[in-house]
């Protein structure tokens, strides 16, 4: 993930930009005027939707974002220009038509339930001197984007004309076009990199019921052939994602829980052109895409995600390297704050797992049992030759730390150098502070920073010393 933290690639987003605004409030009884639930608002919001919500998840990602489209001469166009200000959006190529409404989503809910939505907004096509100005102004700046994405959502921005100048150029300047679609008509994309329809626009865009792996990949080769396309792809919810460039392929995704799907597909969108743009190959950006739709739909309402998310996620389903599970003081730092701001119960403990063998094991995964992320300091060479003498130890910290970091009740392994983990565990402050139970009766470093102490048996005849002499020919 070092990679995705450190990149910024510059992405242009265009299409239908819009404000989605929440009024919250109660209902407690029904008006006298009319047979309908009076709501008494108690809090109003209002985010960016549409297009915006792209534009929010690569914000969230890290990108450089720029911004493309029309809107209107309203207050509505104001305030969604000061929204996109505010997280840093360049607003350069934003085109103002007088007689155009800025689109503007309203949604009543009342105990956690949409009540009523109502819209202010234009449906038709923008004017042709809009398109182009859009066209004459990216013509100027389109070698300076990493990606372009355009994000349909039907209310005329992204005309015929626009997006098949859009495409051309960016072709002309070997930049990617990356389209969510919107309608059953995908020619207007033709040429584009890739598209990202869900199952059911693939189906309405290409006639194919899609209900196994054969019409998958006749609806995926339909879509490349049809949209002139260097890949074809179309997501498949909780299935993941299919792709077909030469041959078809499906990359399954994980989700722990499901609690809304909304903006789902602009978390896709944004990722993968976030992926593309910093070199990653088809099959790393498909994984990277569906570790970020994990993590979203695991939220309430059109929502965003970090690379940070994306890469605790990643560990939490251990589809990760184990090199990926050994932090420094200061990466583990950072960990354990997000985690604790999530509300999950850290668990620490540290020895030296010299010799890695079954009672080690037993011990951490009962270490595990007593909250959601377990944590292992690990005692460094130096540590452990002053802990244990100058013959050990047996295993370099490299592969102590690779074997721990490998095991499934392990999340992070964090080497020390000190004798003690005093600091490790000062830093931290753990819910849960597990030890030997050859601990009982004494004085356990650290304790004073952990909300509890908790000992563990080991299992007996199980140690690397008796290991160590039993290779020695010491016992048998």
């Amino acid at each position: 993930m070092q990679v995705f933290k450190e990149a910024k690639p510059n992405i242009l987003v265009l299409g239908d930009l819009m404000i989605d605004h929440y009024l919250w409030g109660s209902c407690e009884r029904i008006s006298p005027e009319a047979p309908v639930q009076v709501v008494d608002i108690n809090k109003e919001t209002t985010v960016l939707g549409g297009a915006g919500n792209v534009v929010n998840n690569l914000k969230a990602l890290g990108a450089n974002v720029s911004v493309s489209s029309v809107m209107g001469d309203d207050d509505n166009g104001k305030e969604l220009v000061k929204m996109l200000h505010a997280i840093n959006v360049n607003t350069q190529n934003l085109i103002i038509e007088k007689n155009r409404k800025t689109s503007k989503k309203s949604r009543v809910i009342a105990v956690s339930q949409q009540i009523l939505r109502y819209d202010k907004e234009s449906k038709n096509d923008i004017l042709p001197r809009s398109v182009q100005k859009i066209l004459d102004s990216l013509a100027k700046s389109i070698d300076t984007y990493d990606a372009v994405i355009l994000s349909d959502y039907g209310k005329g921005v992204l005309t015929q004309e626009l997006s098949q100048g859009i495409i051309k150029l960016a072709k002309k300047h070997n930049v990617k076009v990356l389209v969510d679609p919107k309608g059953k008509d995908f020619s207007k994309y033709r040429g584009a990199y890739l598209l990202t329809p869900n199952k059911k626009e693939a189906v309405l865009a290409t006639g194919i019921d899609i209900n196994d792996e054969a019409s998958l990949k006749k609806a995926l080769l339909k879509l490349k052939n049809e949209c002139d396309l260097d890949v074809s792809l179309i997501t498949l919810s909780e299935e993941g994602i299919a792709t077909f460039e030469e041959e078809v392929k499906i990359f399954p995704t994980v989700a722990k829980e499901v609690f809304d799907v909304t903006g789902a597909g602009d978390t896709v969108i944004a990722s993968i052109a976030f992926a593309l743009s910093v070199g990653k190959s088809l099959e790393e950006t498909a994984a990277f895409a569906n570790l970020a739709a994990g993590v979203v739909v695991g939220k309430i309402g059109s929502a965003t995600v970090t690379i940070d998310e994306i890469e605790d996620y990643e560990a939490s389903l251990h589809k990760s390297t184990s090199d990926a599970h050994i932090k420094n003081f200061e990466e583990i730092d950072a960990i354990v704050q997000r985690c604790k701001k999530s509300g999950k119960k850290i668990v620490f403990t540290n020895g030296c797992f010299d010799i890695l063998h079954v009672g080690h094991v037993k011990y951490l995964q009962i270490a595990k049992s007593f909250g959601d992320v377990l944590i292992v300091g690990l005692n460094s060479d130096a540590s452990v030759s002053r802990l244990k003498g100058p013959s050990r130890p047996v295993n370099p910290a490299e592969d102590r730390a690779y074997l721990l970091a490998a095991l499934e009740a392990v999340d992070f392994v964090v080497p020390f150098e000190a004798d003690t983990p005093y600091e490790l565990i000062k830093m931290i402050e753990p819910d849960v502070l597990v030890k030997g139970g050859d601990y009982a009766g004494k004085e356990v470093i650290g304790t004073e920073f952990a909300g509890e102490l908790r000992l563990v048996d080991f299992v007996d005849g199980k140690s690397t010393t008796k290991t160590i002499e039993k290779i020695q020919g010491k016992t048998c």
